[in-house]
């Protein structure tokens, strides 16, 4: 397999609980799936927060679906220094010891103790595609994005193998940014 992957922009999200759903949009409340996104079963809900940091709030952030185990609020360095968070690069789920903030739904809110992350940069792939690449688990990669004026090696990019993942680098808004990433680009990933 050639070594070239998809590179998507992941932009500020929030995964929530059921409980917290409740909180934030009413008993009862379920999300209301609008677009899918290329992870299986995974979708932009229709459902939108408000994230109050010490410094600022950010409106309108998309909850992404299915509802997890815990909540976990994902934006950019640029967004955690405007909130006032200290700045947490994390793996997705891992939030032990990062900073709060509090949500704000149209029914309630909610402050969660710890849950503010910069996604690590990372790439998804199910085990057929893994064995495709020659990738595993947890390994650690780099992946070129060359374009015209802002080429780029995105280095510690973590590998991410599970049956239901779907072959897709995510970067976040800082890193596309910086890349001048556009709606369809692919990268190289470099062993």
């Amino acid at each position: 397999m050639e070594n070239k992957i998809l590179v998507e922009t992941s932009a500020r999200h929030v995964h929530v609980t059921d409980a917290d759903l409740e909180i934030l949009f009413g008993p009862g409340a379920k999300l209301t799936p609008k677009k899918p996104l290329s992870q299986p079963g995974q979708y932009a809900a229709e459902e939108r927060v408000t994230v109050v940091g010490p410094k600022k709030s950010i409106e309108n952030i998309s909850i992404l679906g299915p509802t997890r185990k815990q909540t976990q609020i994902e934006v950019s360095a640029t967004d955690a220094r405007s909130l006032g968070i200290e700045t947490f690069i994390r793996e997705s789920g891992k939030v032990e010891g990062t900073p709060g903030c509090t949500l704000i739904g149209p029914k309630g809110q909610i402050t969660v103790k710890e849950g503010v992350i910069v996604a690590k940069r990372h790439i998804h792939l199910n085990l057929e595609e893994a064995k495709a690449f020659g990738l595993t688990d947890k390994q650690v990669v780099k992946v070129e994005i060359a374009n015209d004026c802002r080429s780029l090696i995105f280095g510690d990019v973590v590998v991410r193998v599970r049956g239901d993942f779907s072959a897709a680098m995510h970067i976040d808004t800082d890193e596309s940014n910086a890349a001048l990433c556009g709606s369809k680009v692919f990268g190289t990933i470099i062993k």
